[in-house]
Order: structure tokens, then C-alpha cells, then sequence
């Protein structure tokens, strides 16, 4: 009797497991996508979201199609735009909204209140969302997860790089509320190390010259958060600072373009953890509203070779060299 019931037991498992296959198979989901600029740490996010739900349920050509179909919209670094995207989802009726970096998570959270939110290249979702004591789960349509680095560390790093130096000028994009929150952070944990601290903040891309030439003109080192403005046009910093002042960097894209070295994440692991939280969420295996944010799990620190030969600077022991080529191309 032991055995009947044991193999009966069995087959019931398996029986579950190949409809569960077959249902994943056979559903059909839209993913509307809203990506607030084009640039390497929110394009490998996208990647990695794309590939994690694809592995689960397949890629489908259109909407309506066996398996999953990207809707992928590009708001070209403006907040307006991303509200257009997200309204438009809306009424597309999407199964999911990714949002990628925090101008497209505020404007799909206040798209709807239904249709699932997953953010991702999001740093503090409290401050995002306008939260106060934050816990880390929203407890609404909206979670997904965070790129937030431990500031600390990076502040830290400034330290291990430049003991000497006096002032530290930091300079961000005044527009982006996460970009704001990681440099009163760092600049409080940069002062409580001994550093002179001067904000500089620029509206958006026009102005950002003037202000970087001014921030280089009066620092001995130079930080930017990850903060998308400066992810897109690295080639700015680069052009006043390069051989002349170093910046340190909230991710290794912006370390690749202009920077000394950084303290950061696997932006596509980050992105491909989202896909599965998504997955889970389309499926109806977990619950949007009690998915809490999810944070990355390592950090490596990394240098810009390049860039330090141009300052005749060696790194420290423990840090991983960029790879470079893509930017060169």
C-alpha cells in the first residue's frame, strides 16, 4: 500500500509539473518597458530583465503570441516623455510595467494603480516615491529593485585613493531626486572623513559643462552618483577632467567613460533578478504588493586604467581593471 500510494504521489507531481510547463508554454504576456535614457548601465538592466522572462516563457514576435512580448519605449532622458510611455501602457492594457531608473518608475507609479510596477536602476524607492521611513516593501502595485551601492564604501574610497586631498566636489543632475539623495549621503560620510565638501548641480545636459569646468576648477577630486544625465554624456566630464582631476564614480559605466574608479554592481544581474520577480508576479506565484525591493548582492571595485595612467595613479590592491573596449568603439 506504501508503494501505491508512494507512486501515485508521483505521478501526481509530474502530472503538475508538465501543466505547469504546458501553461507556461501557452501564456501570453505584454511587458511594456519605459527606459528613461539609452546608456550601458540601463541598457544591460534591460537586457537582463528581457532574457530572465524570455528563459521562462519564450519570446513572442507580437502581442497575443505563446510567450512574452516587449513593448520597449525610450523616453530620451525626459520625465515627460516617460509619462506619455506610461500612459500609454495604460491604456494598452500591458500585463507589466518595467520602469528603468527612477523618472520612468514615478511616472508609471502614477499611471496606475492596477497593473503591476517593477522598477529597476532605481537607487532609493522612499525617496522615489515620496515614503517616509521607508521599510522596503511598497505595499502597493509598484516594487523592484535597487542599484543603491553602500555610499559609505564609496565615500571611503575617495579616502584610500587621495588622503591628502582637501575638497571633493560633487556633481550631479539636480532633476534626478535619487542623484540628490546619494550626494547628501556621500558628503556627509566624505566630511565625517576630514574632506571639504562643495556641491555642484546642473538642471540637464546644457548645462552640465559649465558647471563640471567650475566643479573641476575648485576641487582636488571630483564624485558622481549614479546618475543617468552624466551616464549619457561621459564624454563631457571626460574632455575637462581627463589627465587633470580625478572622479570617482556611483557605477562602472560612468567609470568607464570619465572615471578613476567606482564601487559597483552587475547592472544586467540586477535587471535579470527583476525579470524574475516578474516572472513570479505575471504568474500569479507572488503578490506585487508584498514583493519586497530587491538589492544587489556583491560589489566589486574598479579602475579605469586609462584614466589612471593619465594621472600616473596605481591602484589599490583588490581592484579590477574596466573593460574598456566597448568604449572605445
Amino acid at each position: 500500500m506504501k508503494k501505491v500510494l508512494a507512486i501515485a504521489l508521483a505521478l501526481v507531481m509530474v502530472l503538475a509539473l508538465c501543466a505547469t510547463a504546458v501553461a507556461d508554454e501557452e501564456a501570453s504576456y505584454t511587458v511594456g518597458i519605459c527606459q528613461l535614457v539609452p546608456h550601458e548601465a540601463l541598457d544591460a538592466a534591460t537586457q537582463g530583465f528581457e532574457d530572465a522572462l524570455v528563459e521562462k516563457f519564450g519570446a513572442a514576435e507580437k502581442a497575443g503570441d505563446p510567450g512574452v512580448y516587449f513593448d520597449y519605449q525610450n523616453a530620451a532622458n525626459d520625465p515627460a516623455t516617460c509619462a506619455t510611455i506610461a500612459n500609454a501602457f495604460v491604456s494598452e492594457g500591458v500585463d507589466l510595467i518595467m520602469a528603468n531608473a527612477t523618472p520612468a518608475l514615478q511616472a508609471a507609479a502614477t499611471a496606475t494603480a492596477e497593473i503591476p510596477v517593477l522598477g529597476t536602476s532605481v537607487t532609493e524607492y522612499g525617496v522615489a516615491l515620496g515614503i517616509d521611513d521607508f521599510t522596503g516593501t511598497v505595499g502597493t502595485n509598484v516594487s523592484g529593485t535597487s542599484d543603491l551601492a553602500p555610499l559609505d564604501e564609496q565615500a571611503a574610497m575617495i579616502k584610500e585613493w587621495y588622503p591628502d586631498a582637501k575638497t571633493v566636489g560633487l556633481l550631479y543632475c539636480s532633476n534626478e531626486a535619487n542623484s540628490q539623495y546619494q550626494v547628501d549621503t556621500v558628503q556627509a560620510e566624505l566630511e565625517e572623513l576630514g574632506y571639504e565638501c562643495t556641491q555642484y548641480p546642473f538642471s540637464d545636459s546644457n548645462d552640465m559643462a559649465a558647471v563640471c569646468q567650475t566643479a573641476a576648477d575648485e576641487s582636488d577630486v571630483l564624485y558622481v552618483p549614479t546618475d543617468n544625465t552624466v551616464a549619457s554624456n561621459t564624454g563631457i566630464v571626460d574632455n575637462i577632467c581627463n589627465g587633470k582631476v580625478p572622479v570617482f564614480c556611483g557605477e562602472e559605466g560612468i567609470c568607464k567613460g570619465c572615471g578613476v574608479a567606482t564601487l559597483s554592481i552587475s547592472y544586467y544581474d540586477l535587471g535579470y533578478a527583476t525579470g524574475e520577480m516578474a516572472a513570479k508576479i505575471l504568474t500569479g506565484e507572488q503578490d506585487v504588493a508584498e514583493t519586497p525591493i530587491g538589492y544587489a548582492a556583491t560589489f566589486t571595485p574598479k579602475y579605469n586604467p586609462v584614466i589612471c595612467e593619465a594621472l600616473g595613479l596605481e591602484a589599490p590592491e583588490g581592484y579590477e581593471a574596466v573593460e574598456l573596449e566597448d568604449a572605445a568603439e
